[in-house]
């Protein structure tokens, strides 16, 4: 049995695949990279299988992320601006801070 639940685009070349199916007559979930080129159409090695026993803790995994925790935040401005100073040097500009004027 193979039941295909969905894909997500990865690249212009290659979806993620999501399907239900049995393999060596053991049923599961398998995730797996589907390419689609000139010099080969099919699934990759790459991807997971998911043993149908093990299917309620992975789903339970999976749900335990939040949407929010997922969202794309982009860096602030002043953090990819400002680059942080080596220690050494630091240290020598703190001890200047604090050394009087005369």
């Amino acid at each position: 049995m193979e039941k295909d639940i969905g894909k997500i685009p990865k690249n212009d070349t290659s979806d993620i695949v999501i399907r239900v199916d049995d393999f060596g007559g053991k049923r599961g979930l398998t995730i797996r990279e589907f390419v689609t080129s000139d010099r080969y159409t099919g699934f990759t090695k790459a991807g997971v299988r998911i043993p149908a026993a093990e299917f309620l803790k992975f789903r339970e995994m999976i749900n335990s992320v939040s949407v929010s925790e997922m969202a794309e935040t982009p860096e602030p401005a002043e953090a990819k601006t400002t680059k942080a100073k080596p220690k050494a040097e630091q240290e020598t500009l703190d001890k200047k801070e604090e050394m009087p004027d005369y």
